[in-house]
């Protein structure tokens, strides 16, 4: 046998560092995506949970105003973006240990656990808010629910935009999961 031959079986230390570096790599990139995970559902909650209008009737003293607690479907939008956000900040502390310990498996599993109760979280909260943003933007005749958007235009616009933040959370969430299951069968 050659003495640069490596047996049936065995790894060259070359490929066990050239893993861990990719690991490491995909380590980083799974924090930078919580990073943009939280912000988006910290900024969709803030946005959504300081909304308010107040529009003046006839006179000073008769107003109609629109928040966001008159509908539980927003407050459900709030709850969940909330609780998503403080997991994806305790979260970041394995995210942190995944970039120290590369081989760490089984945190990974307990990640792509949570992670994927949080994207149905989310998701269950963005879509139950985009039902009722469509509402108020559109109405519906047939159950007399007029459209409010025309009267409460800065109202309108903030819930729509909170749903952005919402949305792109989505989707950083899913490259989240598919990152960890990646990165758990390449070991």
């Amino acid at each position: 046998m050659k003495a640069g031959a490596v047996e049936l079986g065995e790894v060259s230390s070359k490929v066990v560092a050239q893993r861990r570096g990719m690991n490491r790599g995909a380590s980083i990139v799974d924090f930078i995506l919580r990073l943009v995970a939280f912000a988006g559902t910290l900024g969709s909650a803030i946005a959504m949970g300081t909304t308010d209008e107040t529009l003046p009737f006839f006179t000073q003293f008769i107003r109609f105003k629109a928040e966001y607690n008159d509908l539980p479907t927003f407050t459900f939008f709030v709850v969940a973006n909330s609780v998503v956000s403080v997991y994806l900040i305790l979260s970041l502390l394995l995210s942190i240990y995944h970039i120290v310990r590369t081989g760490s498996r089984s945190s990974r599993v307990v990640l792509i656990f949570f992670d994927t109760a949080m994207l149905a979280l989310v998701t269950a909260g963005a879509s139950a808010a985009s039902a009722i943003v469509y509402l108020a933007h559109k109405g519906n005749v047939r159950a007399n629910w007029f459209a409010i958007c025309q009267q409460f235009n800065s109202f309108c616009e903030r819930i729509s935009g909170s749903l952005i933040g919402s949305f792109i959370a989505m989707v950083v969430i899913i490259l989240l999961i598919l990152l960890s299951a990646v990165s758990i069968s390449r070991r």
